[in-house]
């Protein structure tokens, strides 16, 4: 019966992860995802049910139109089985529970808007905005047992204290907003110093609205610890961005420096320092899509962020 209630779930999830396909492809197009049925993104071709199969479609299809035979990304297939994955996971991580429905809520907003963002640099509100209000639901049905009990004693009133149950309820509730509006102030302030001292816009408000939504479903210790990993890995990621270009452009450079017949070839102190200057243009220009990093770490820190802060006291 468990491994019955395993593949359901599984199964259920690949639906979820076809009609996130849609989602992704549809929302930052502003068009429905109801209407008009889903069809060949090359030719416009409907595609019929039976050709609508999550995982089985692209595979017997080959990744290929029927029509136009123009090929079909695999993204859609990755979507379908990180989605199958993500209910199976959040199913085995807290079992048939309102914890497991608010894991993978969560980790579904997540999942499509890290795909939207990386794929059109956009964070459509059709998938933040709900997900907030969803965010503080279910803080009134799974305790987001967080920082606000702690350092806001004073906001609740005696009469909310009158049973247990409200209180958590109303605690937890705490949380969340705090989460939120921590989560959403934080980076709306770093965008508005990047502004002010580049003149140019650094950051959308498309990630305050993501990280208000993580901030509900997480909470403030998680929100902040969502934050510094997030910024730690975009970090890294454009570093390695920046290393990657500057390697390409001085092998570049040497190549042709090599194969040409001019007197006074190009030296390679003179190609690395060419090299740097055309890494450095590409960080400047390049748009990360930023919510990939935060929509990431905090369905890890959702999931694992507790007991990595727990070890990390113990340490100290």
């Amino acid at each position: 019966m468990e491994s019955f209630l395993a593949a359901a779930i599984f199964a259920l999830g690949l639906c979820f992860g076809s009609f996130l396909n849609v989602c992704i492809y549809r929302l930052p197009r502003g068009k429905s995802v109801v209407t008009p049925r889903s069809a060949c993104p090359h030719c416009g071709d409907p595609i019929p049910l039976y050709h609508n199969l999550p995982v089985l479609s692209w595979l017997i299809l080959r990744g290929k139109c029927r029509s136009c035979k123009q090929p079909i990304s695999p993204r859609y297939l990755v979507i379908e089985v990180l989605t199958g994955l993500l209910f199976l996971g959040c199913y085995g991580h807290f079992g048939l529970t309102l914890a497991m429905l608010k894991c993978t809520v969560l980790g579904y907003l997540l999942l499509g808007l890290v795909f939207t963002d990386a794929e059109t640099k956009l964070l459509p509100d059709a998938m933040t905005l709900p997900g907030l209000a969803l965010g503080i639901g279910f803080s009134l049905l799974v305790p987001v047992n967080d920082l606000a009990s702690r350092i806001m004693p004073g906001l609740v009133s005696p009469a909310m204290r009158m049973s247990g149950e409200i209180s958590w309820r109303w605690w937890s509730l705490a949380d969340s907003l705090l989460g939120a509006a921590v989560g959403a102030s934080f980076l709306y302030g770093v965008a508005a110093i990047y502004l002010r001292a580049r003149g140019v816009e650094g950051m959308g408000f498309g990630d305050v609205k993501l990280m208000a939504l993580i901030g509900s479903f997480l909470g403030t210790k998680l929100t902040v610890l969502t934050i510094f990993a997030a910024s730690l890995s975009g970090s890294l990621f454009g570093l390695s961005t920046v290393l990657a270009v500057w390697m390409k452009r001085t092998r570049r450079n040497r190549a042709r420096s090599a194969s040409s017949r001019a007197s006074s070839p190009i030296s390679p102190k003179h190609a690395r320092r060419r090299a740097w200057q055309s890494a450095r243009l590409a960080l400047r220009y390049y748009e990360m899509p930023f919510g990939v990093f935060l929509g990431s770490m905090a369905l890890l820190a959702f999931l694992f962020g507790n007991r990595l802060l727990h070890w990390y006291w113990r340490g100290l």
